[in-house]
């Protein structure tokens, strides 16, 4: 396969990929997570990017309710099994377009780790959420801890993929600018 080739299959990657995780992002924030908000007046573990206490989590658990437990796990928690994939899928494939162009490929493979770590931690904050709901009302407060630390791992590193992505982006633009400008 040729470069030229590969570059394009691996920005297609990166577009289809997105354009997955952007539609079941906006449906995550506009239905299930405002659905869980909205029945509980809480906000739900997936948006705590700086974690919860055994209080807080009580605190959602308990109002949402039977029926509201159920629809985390039967809407947000569906929705987020494919979400973290399509993310992690999105942002290495981007970081491997970009990258290709990048001198130093130091900061593609970070970038590659922050996405995949990411993904990781946000399956392992699903796992969590998915315990102290089947628990309920017996969520340990590790459990509840183990989770919280799930979720803010999960938000450094995706935070710190997006950076880098943005970054090389940054610098593919400029690059691209002084190539067409000898």
């Amino acid at each position: 396969m040729t470069n030229i080739i590969r570059s394009k299959h691996i920005g297609m990657i990166a577009v289809g990929s997105g354009l997955i995780a952007v539609s079941i992002y906006m449906l995550m924030i506009s239905v299930t997570l405002a659905h869980i908000e909205s029945v509980s007046g809480q906000v739900p573990f997936d948006m705590r990017p700086s974690g919860y206490g055994p209080t807080e989590a009580t605190a959602l658990l308990d109002a949402l309710g039977v029926d509201g437990r159920g629809y985390y796990l039967s809407r947000q928690i569906a929705l987020d099994t494919i979400y973290p994939a399509m993310l992690a899928l999105t942002m290495v494939a981007a970081i491997c377009w970009l990258g290709q162009r990048m001198p130093n490929r130091k900061l593609a493979r970070f970038g590659i780790a922050f996405s995949v770590v990411g993904a990781l931690f946000d399956y392992v904050e699903n796992l969590g959420i998915i315990a102290m709901i089947w628990s309920w009302p017996e969520a340990s407060v590790p459990l509840v801890y183990a989770a919280s630390s799930a979720t803010i791992l999960k938000s450094v590193s995706t935070t710190l993929a997006v950076i880098l992505v943005l970054f090389m982006g940054f610098n593919w633009t400029r690059l691209s600018k002084v190539d067409l400008h000898p």
